[in-house]
């Protein structure tokens, strides 16, 4: 065990987080911590990093263990540019680095008699400076800054010029530049764009050391972990496999579970009924038999009931009434801001009842094109066409839309002045605000609190054409689930930006990306969108108009073009690989399940051609497995720049 937590506990306010949590995790492994918002994981994560003291219990780490933590909000960091301060993480490299200069330096001034014995302190430090990846770091800095999104031009930006996200982003560098044993991550991709978070999936994916992380993106937590620590009334539970893995394991495990509840239930009031006629009988042999059925009866350790979802958010959408056939078209659209352009000459047409996902890096204009086609941004060229019949809902990811200084019942209130209190107090209590709630200050919720208010109101407005901008963020994984399943039940037109990809694999038909200010399209969800992508790029070249460098720079633009193609391929086929990985593991398990069997058991020739199978699917796992992180590490090799800083 790298680390071991035995019976922690910890209150905020006399209200109890975590009650006796107990987990260890091996070396090696990704563990997710999930759990509804403020179950406790960002604080059990402070607590095994040592910024916080648990009330009760301790955690072990392994002797020697390194530990790297990444908090959601950074508060002090160091001076300097955004380079300096991910370059001097490994100061134990630049000091062997300054070691060596100095004794070149002492070399040269030594007269030849005297240089042999420094001469081999010299090679035996420069060699493990080598080992150490000494010569490779300043590229291995730059490789990582560029695939969190920094340019060359940010990398050269001072702390104060950054916001909150981009501290955070620097932070995450850092950590990442020293590979501690142990990486403790909490939400490392809020402020990712797609790029930066796939890249990040490349590089924890080969990340040889144990990690522990928090985050709210289903598709990431598929890719990375193999882990998942379920926190819950104070509590934990551990299961192994992905998140997908961890829903199904869960699922199994709360029906058997409730089935093993409503079987005690049903043994105790059985019980209960023979002591009550026991009784009855009034005899004192009669007495004592009930009296003796009581004490067991009272030993018994009680099942606890399995946890109901009435405190779920409650959702529905649905149109008021029907839109024509032809819901929106754009033409000609086109957008600048401050001289560069966003997107130019943009023809589409939308139809009643698609669902699309737009999809691109952060500021290359997704959320100005919704606010073009909401009448709150003016678009420089073309123009926007809505159909007949067409009411519009808009979900802001900003939450512009409401009022600080009002109480939630004011925001209701004053939205849909019809209402009658006690629908409006329905309605709110179906998205999880009961009681005194309902007179919170809108500027006192927190951004999963904001959420829901917004999607309340999204709810009652009836619109058959709903605009949504970054609609999963700040939700937990139930109301993102619950969304999803409203928005499938949908029967209008769906428009929205995400980078919540397995929001965009369950709820799209239809990918708009936007890179290099051109939309392409992509009929799908995003794994289609993904295998269109990286399968078929020389088809998409041809097929979309570019405009292409002549004279001396065409050979490099052509360059650039085929790296992109063999990255894309190599993604492809890393990506090939993980599902062929999955699918031998699911078979192994299946094999594992029929040795169970009693028909199997008793069977030699079965029982040997199953160890076979097994021997032979075992063996093609470790093949693929090696295949995997010789992949892994292609990819990540192609993201760092050849030129060292």
């Amino acid at each position: 065990m790298i680390v071991s937590c035995q019976d922690i506990s910890k209150s905020f306010g006399g209200e109890e987080v975590l009650r006796r949590l107990s987990l260890q995790i091996r070396e090696g492994d990704k563990v997710a911590l999930v759990g509804s918002n403020g179950a406790g994981k960002s604080t059990l994560l402070k607590i095994i990093a040592g910024e916080l003291d648990a009330d009760s219990g301790q955690v072990v780490t392994a002797k020697d263990t390194s530990i790297g933590y990444l908090a959601q909000y950074q508060n002090d960091m160091q001076s300097g540019t955004v380079y300096e301060i991910v370059h001097s993480a490994r100061q134990d490299l630049l000091e062997m680095k300054r070691q060596l200069r100095e004794m070149e330096q002492k070399l040269s001034e030594l007269p030849e008699e005297d240089v042999t014995a420094l001469l081999e302190q010299y090679h035996a430090k420069n060699a493990q400076f080598d080992r150490l990846g000494g010569y490779s770091y300043d590229s291995e800095v730059g490789g990582i800054l560029k695939g969190l999104g920094f340019s060359e031009e940010e990398q050269q930006k001072t702390l104060s010029m950054l916001s909150g996200g981009q501290k955070t982003r620097v932070a995450l560098g850092r950590l990442l530049v020293k590979k501690p044993d142990l990486l403790l991550l909490d939400e490392p991709i809020n402020h990712l764009d797609l790029s930066a978070i796939q890249w990040l999936e490349t590089y924890l994916n080969a990340y040889k050391g144990t990690m522990i992380l928090v985050a709210h993106d289903r598709y990431f937590l598929d890719r990375i972990v193999n882990a998942v620590f379920d926190i819950g009334k104070g509590q934990g539970a551990f299961y192994k496999g992905n998140y997908s893995a961890y829903v199904k394991q869960k699922a199994e495990k709360g029906k058997t579970l409730l089935r093993e509840y409503e079987k005690q239930q049903a043994k105790i009031a059985h019980q209960e009924e023979v002591i009550d006629r026991l009784k009855q009988f009034n005899r004192e042999k009669s007495i004592r038999r009930a009296e003796s059925r009581q004490k067991a009866l009272d030993k018994i350790e009680r099942i606890e009931a399995p946890q109901t979802k009435e405190k779920q958010m409650k959702l529905m959408l649905e149109p008021e009434h029907e839109s024509g056939g032809d819901v929106m078209e754009l033409k000609g659209l086109g957008k600048s801001y401050n001289g560069r352009p966003l997107f130019e000459d943009f023809s589409f047409l939308l139809r009643r009842g698609e669902h699309v996902a737009i999809l691109g890096d952060n500021g290359t204009g997704k959320t100005t094109l919704l606010k073009i086609i909401n009448g709150r941004v003016d678009a420089d060229t073309g123009f926007v066409r809505l159909g007949a019949n067409v009411s519009v809902g808009y979900y802001d990811q900003e939450q512009q839309q409401l009022d600080d200084r009002r109480t939630l019942f004011e925001e209701m209130q004053e939205a849909y002045p019809n209402l009658t209190q006690t629908k409006i107090r329905n309605v709110l209590a179906a998205f999880m605000f009961f009681g005194d709630d309902c007179f919170k200050k809108i500027g006192d919720l927190s951004g999963g609190e904001r959420g829901r208010i917004s999607l309340a109101k999204l709810m009652l407005s009836g619109a058959n054409f709903l605009i949504l901008d970054e609609p999963t963020n700040h939700l937990d994984m139930e109301s993102k689930e619950i969304l999803e399943q409203a928005l499938n039940r949908y029967s209008g037109t769906l428009l929205y930006v995400s980078h919540d990809r397995y929001f965009i694999n369950r709820t799209a038909h239809k990918i708009l990306e936007l890179d290099g200010c051109v939309f392409r399209e992509y009929l799908g969800d995003y794994d289609d969108f993904l295998q269109k992508k990286t399968g078929s790029q020389e088809e998409q070249i041809k097929a979309q108009p570019e405009s292409r460098p002549s004279g001396e720079g065409r050979e490099q633009w052509k360059e650039q073009k085929r790296a992109q193609s063999e990255k894309r391929k190599k993604e492809a086929r890393l990506l090939d690989c993980e599902k062929e990985i999955e699918g031998l593991e699911e078979t192994i398990k299946s094999i594992n399940e029929e040795f169970l069997k009693e028909e199997v058991a008793r069977s030699s020739e079965r029982l040997n051609e199953l160890s076979a199978q097994r021997k032979e699917c075992e063996e093609r796992l470790e093949e693929a497995m090696q295949r995997w992180e010789r992949l892994a590490e292609e990819v990540e090799d192609g993201e760092r720049p050849s030129v060292d800083r």
